[in-house]
């Protein structure tokens, strides 16, 4: 039933999307299904259930069904499109089994949790999906497809096959993890935002909609930076290398501290590089994003601050 609502709610913001974006109609309900194939998987590893099953099964079967799901999403759009390439595929088949099958043929050490996060990284920083998945529309982003696949494999690696403790997974905050990330967020603003002038970044400005689309826009990039910006980054951020660090040091200020030095470096890839203001910010939100992780013992709390924060920008800065 759960997963019906999620299908009619990733239609329903998928067509306005195209609506708003100029995309033909046709043209979108070609990418639906290649879409909800992702939200489907997506949905496993956000339905407790689903996922601690997957956990129990032996972690060979695990990568297997990680790697076949991680090209079917491709094989959907590419048949909607009739875009299938072999190279595209192969790379796509070689990084997905490559991540699902680390931790079967690796030792679970320290060496191999690094090694992965560099993988993982590099993926992401080299825009590689956006040749993978080519678009038959300027406005319609397939590459999307690739990075929400290469963010729950990497989440389900960790979860089903490394087993990793301590990381408060989940997509559905608590009251308290609310509250402690509203502070956070509170925290942040504080701090940034003069900072962010002084160094020339950005300056606020009111957006150009009225009240009730800004509201809309808000709302539906809180919700989208949620459940797959934040839920990501907070999970190999502060889920990991924030706890991995302070493990290693044997101090948590040090943890949290080096995760968010490493946060904010990431962010000197975004053009113009090195872009030094944006990572500059990016590690005084790591700073604030760890506490809240600290506080809670839970990515929940730094990804309702982690959101709040992405949201602010991209209506009153962006």
């Amino acid at each position: 039933m759960l997963l019906a609502v999620v299908w009619a709610a990733c239609a329903i913001a998928g067509l306005l999307y195209a609506h708003q974006q100029g995309i033909p109609q046709s043209t979108a309900l070609a990418a639906l299904p290649a879409f909800l194939l992702e939200a489907t998987f997506y949905y496993a590893l956000a339905a407790d259930r689903v996922r601690e099953r997957i956990e129990k099964m032996p972690p060979a079967i695990v990568a297997l069904m990680l790697t076949a799901a991680a090209i079917l999403p491709y094989l959907a759009a590419a048949l909607a499109f009739h875009s299938f390439e072999w190279r595209a595929f192969a790379t796509l088949l070689a990084l997905s089994a490559a991540a699902s099958f680390w931790y079967v043929l690796l030792p679970k050490q320290a060496g191999s949790d690094l090694l992965f996060l560099v993988l993982m990284a590099a993926v992401m920083l080299t825009r590689i999906f956006h040749s993978i998945y080519p678009s038959p529309h300027p406005k319609l982003p397939m590459y999307a497809l690739g990075q929400a696949m290469w963010v729950r494999t990497g989440v389900f690696v960790m979860l089903a096959v490394r087993k990793v403790p301590g990381v408060g997974f989940g997509f559905w905050p608590s009251r308290q993890h609310w509250k402690i990330g509203l502070l956070w967020y509170a925290v942040f603003l504080l701090c940034s935002v003069e900072l962010a002038i002084l160094i020339h970044f950005a300056k606020p400005h009111w957006p150009p909609w009225g009240w009730e689309k800004t509201t809309l826009r808000a709302l539906g990039t809180f919700v989208g930076v949620l459940w797959v910006l934040a839920l990501g980054e907070e999970f190999f951020f502060r889920g990991l290398l924030q706890q991995w660090f302070s493990q290693w040091t044997k101090n948590e200020w040090a943890g949290l501290i080096l995760a968010s030095i490493l946060f904010g470096s990431v962010h000197l890839w975004f053009p113009p590089f090195p872009n030094w203001r944006f990572a500059v910010l990016a590690t005084l939100a790591g700073l604030c994003y760890g506490m809240a992780f600290r506080q809670t013992k839970s990515i929940r709390a730094s990804m309702v601050a982690h959101a709040l924060v992405v949201t602010t920008w991209r209506v009153f800065f962006a």
